[in-house]
């Protein structure tokens, strides 16, 4: 099938043309796409295995986006919080930290909840279907390392009620739903 000249690249036109790149050229390839930008660090450092906190960079962006310092004019971006994690899952994707990062977010959108008055239904909406996901990451570990990810669930699910928006009912369906209840009195 002849592709119009107009057509975007793709991925397979990326690997057709990567193709003849001997061991240098790729190394030269990586460099250049490592030193691009700092997403692409993070990412091959998850990648990789490298340094001592894997998490920080995509801790990083998602309170940039999702806990913003509004005196200085940083705009909210729930889809760019998310977006961080899904760059985590697309580079390393372990189960722990996926259920680190869903959490991390949900903790630093109540911390932002907590010292501003905010009536974003969006904003809301999203902070409830990250604790779904968080819920659902936890589900998927081992039993022997839900504890303490449990409790940072039940201590969010609490936190639910001050901020209004329904979010504390909301919390206690999902909650519920997966019967966590039974898996906390472990």
């Amino acid at each position: 099938m002849v592709r119009s000249k107009n057509a975007p690249p793709t991925w397979g036109d990326v690997k057709t043309a990567i193709r003849d790149f001997d061991r240098a050229g790729l190394r030269g390839l990586v460099q250049d796409l490592y030193t691009a930008s700092k997403d692409n660090q993070a990412f091959l450092h998850a990648r990789l295995g490298l340094g001592h906190d894997q998490l920080q960079p995509f801790k990083a962006r998602i309170s940039k986006w999702i806990s913003p310092d509004l005196m200085k004019g940083q705009p909210i971006s729930a889809s760019k919080a998310k977006k961080a994690i899904a760059d985590y899952e697309k580079a390393i994707g372990r189960p722990d930290g996926m259920a680190e990062l869903s959490m991390f977010y949900c903790e630093e959108a109540f911390g932002f909840l907590e010292s501003c008055n905010m009536e974003d239904e969006s904003y809301f909406a999203a902070l409830i279907h990250m604790y779904g996901r968080s819920i659902e990451f936890v589900s998927r570990l081992p039993p022997a390392e839900r504890t303490t990810y449990l409790e940072r669930l039940n201590k969010l699910r609490s936190r639910g009620r001050n901020v209004g928006w329904a979010v504390e009912e909301e919390f206690n369906s999902l909650w519920y739903a997966a019967a966590l209840d039974e898996d906390h009195r472990e």
